[in-house]
């Protein structure tokens, strides 16, 4: 059963923890701290994807910290307070975390040896397993060094720990966080508005970390529910939120937007019929259309691997590609549904604007697509239904959120 895989277990124990809304300081503290097999505890996954203790201490600080500490394994921070000798502190941490070959071909088994550390380079002696700007642990004290680290990277009093996760659900949202960008939280970088920021990390602290009631302060907000609509004013603004700033779809909603609004599912090979982009486990699933559209390739653990960028290949995939145009040419599409029910012109457009942009068309497009539609012979009715629906999925208003 492919489903009996450690990329199927990581994946289901990410989706239970969401589902669940699991405490985001509980989550972390479980990841970090996870030991066993990685078919039975999806999140000792996250230790065999870093097996090195550097690597283990580099993306924990990015994900859960929202800064990297990666200069200073070399000499000190250029541009922190970091320094060398805090980077391999804190690297001891992990280091003796191991893995072996678990019982089923691909699995692993994750464990914490009693004994071993890293050596500072510089001085040719390890370092006392230190969080960063933490209280040391003895060299020889016993136990799994990660549970101090985990007791001080999801304390209420780390205030990179509430930054960090404040920030990029705040930048999910707006396209632009309070700090830009959202792996880069330094001294140096202060936030667009720190008492908004500041505001923000107590109310997540109040909630107990519970991220849906982060969300829906958020949504419900006035900075979220202003316009996008351009001033005079604030047409220059990107930072301080004086409108909404449009922004393109991601790959995966653009594309399962596509097949809800013309009801053709898109197939990813080995998956079942139905499976929609965001449900996919893992970025090497095949799909051209993804790609040209950004999709990250989950190699490092930064913001920039997924990318929103403006392309030729988009604007080719929008304009001729299989994707778009093969869900509106497949039977048993919405279209097939309009043809064969003989819905009016006033149906079909008022149902195309509801699916695809989920508001009523102006009078002025009403008239103009009733008009066309009017006007059309039967014999090319098919076609010219392809081309208004086009037209619609189109523009700017489908593909970005606005």
């Amino acid at each position: 059963d492919p489903r009996n895989s450690p990329m199927w277990s990581y994946y289901s124990w990410i989706r239970h923890h969401v589902e669940a809304n699991t405490p985001w300081d509980v989550m972390v503290r479980q990841l970090v701290t996870a030991t066993g097999s990685t078919l039975d505890n999806g999140a000792t996954n996250y230790f065999v994807l870093h097996k090195d203790p550097y690597d283990q201490a580099e993306t924990t600080t990015v994900a859960f910290l929202g800064m990297s500490i990666n200069c200073a394994r070399c000499h000190n921070h250029p541009l922190e307070k970091w320094s060398n000798d805090q980077y391999y502190a804190f690297a001891n941490l992990f280091a003796r975390v191991r893995s072996k070959a678990g019982p089923v071909a691909g699995s692993d088994v994750v464990f914490v040896s009693s004994d071993g550390d890293l050596v500072q380079p510089l001085t040719g002696k390890p370092q006392p397993p230190t969080p960063l700007d933490g209280t040391p642990l003895s060299l020889d004290a016993a136990g799994d060094r990660r549970q101090a680290l985990a007791a001080w990277l999801t304390s209420p009093d780390n205030i990179y720990f509430t930054r960090a996760i404040v920030n990029r659900v705040w930048a999910n949202f707006f396209g632009a966080g309070l700090v830009e960008s959202v792996d880069d939280l330094r001294l140096t970088n202060p936030a667009s508005n720190p008492e908004l920021m500041d505001a923000a990390c107590r109310h997540l602290v109040d909630k107990r970390y519970d991220l849906k009631a982060l969300m829906r302060t958020i949504l419900q907000s006035s900075a979220y529910q202003r316009s996008s609509q351009v001033l005079a004013d604030n047409k220059e603004d990107r930072r301080f939120y004086s409108r909404y700033y449009p922004k393109r779809l991601m790959a995966e909603v653009l594309l399962d937007a596509m097949s809800q609004v013309t009801r053709v599912p898109t197939p990813f090979k080995d998956y079942p019929a139905g499976w929609r982009a965001l449900q996919l486990p893992d970025s090497l699933v095949a799909s051209e259309f993804l790609n040209a559209f950004g999709r990250p390739e989950r190699v490092i653990t930064c913001e920039c691997e997924r990318s929103a960028e403006p392309s030729m290949v988009q604007v080719l995939n929008i304009s001729n590609g299989d994707v778009l145009n093969g869900k509106l040419s497949a039977k048993g599409n919405l279209i097939d549904g309009w043809l064969q029910s003989n819905a009016s012109p006033a149906v079909i457009v008022e149902e195309l604007y509801l699916t695809a942009l989920a508001r009523y068309p102006t009078a002025r497009e009403r008239a103009a697509f009733e008009k066309v539609l009017a006007e059309t012979p039967a014999a090319e009715r098919r076609a010219t239904l392809e081309d208004l629906c086009w037209g619609v999925m189109s523009s700017k208003e489908f593909l970005f959120n606005h």
